[in-house]
């Protein structure tokens, strides 16, 4: 089928009070693994792709594949760039045929954010593209955007409801203590703050950073209103692992297919557990 916006995913969501996981993607074999699970669950999916992997496999190949992807499947597939921060960058996606973008203006000042994710939403609204947008620093790296600890903000609530109000965005990523990357220890998530948020603005919230966070922990966030879950570690690590085992069973193995292919099916299981927990199985269709 024809790939969807994010906000037609996540409008079902809302309404079945569940979370679609949005999964990052760097080469073909995790398109296929994200396909996989989502048909096996028979599940929505967000297919993202980061600046990091737009570098990697180019702009090209990942529209081309997941379009693909989507064509050959009856399961709703969005395609959604993660963290653009560039406006140019963000334009050449849509022109590519990503279904929804990420402008990611967390960094700067909040009137400069509003600016940026309103010149944005001008473009992308004209075209039927959602758009999610950031408040607050999520700590940790993500390809090539990195946020330290110390500049590390939470979302300030009512901040949060400024910037909705001004902007409309189909979407709104908040930080309430996730990370990117690997967690030093068991992150601790601010549900008081994400209640707050909840209760002054009227659209979707996206939890960054979810890998490591503990299952318990997702399932609240889901029930006070997180609607969209991002996942990128917790696949690489299922693919590097399952991949570096076969290499150490098999050393002299050459055949490429042979490492991937397993790494491939050990990330499927891992997002199929994911759509699981967000509450998203059986919801393809409904």
């Amino acid at each position: 089928m024809p790939l969807v916006t994010m906000t037609e995913l996540l409008k079902k969501a809302e309404e079945g009070k569940y979370a679609v996981g949005a999964f990052n993607c760097n080469n073909m074999e995790i398109i296929q693994a994200i396909v996989a699970a989502a048909e096996a669950e028979q599940a929505p999916v967000i297919i993202q792709a980061s600046q990091g992997a737009i570098k990697y496999a180019g702009l090209d190949y990942i529209s081309g594949m997941v379009k693909i992807a989507a064509e050959n499947t009856d399961v709703p597939i969005c395609l959604h760039i993660d963290h653009g921060t560039d406006f140019q960058q963000v334009m050449g996606c849509i022109r590519k045929g990503f279904t929804s973008v990420m402008i990611d203006g967390s960094k700067l000042a909040l009137e400069e954010n509003i600016a940026l994710t309103n010149k944005v939403l001008d473009v992308a609204r004209a075209v039927g593209v959602s758009v999610e947008a950031e408040l607050g620093k999520i700590g940790g790296t993500e390809d090539d955007v990195t946020v330290t600890e110390r500049e590390a903000a939470l979302t300030d609530p009512e901040e949060a409801k400024t910037f909705v109000e001004a902007t409309g965005v189909d979407a709104i990523a908040i930080a309430i203590g996730t990370a990117h990357g690997q967690y030093k220890g068991e992150p601790k998530l601010d549900f008081d703050r994400l209640k707050r948020v909840r209760e002054l603005v009227d659209v979707p919230i996206v939890l960054h950073g979810s890998s490591g966070v503990p299952g318990d922990a997702i399932v609240k966030a889901i029930e006070l209103g997180v609607r969209k879950v991002n996942i990128d570690t917790n696949l690489r690590e299922a693919f590097v692992n399952r991949a570096r085992q076969v290499m150490a069973e098999k050393p002299n193995e050459i055949d490429p297919r042979k490492i991937l292919g397993p790494a491939r099916e050990a990330m499927t299981e891992v997002i199929r557990e994911k759509i699981r927990l967000f509450g998203s199985s059986q919801k393809a269709f409904s």
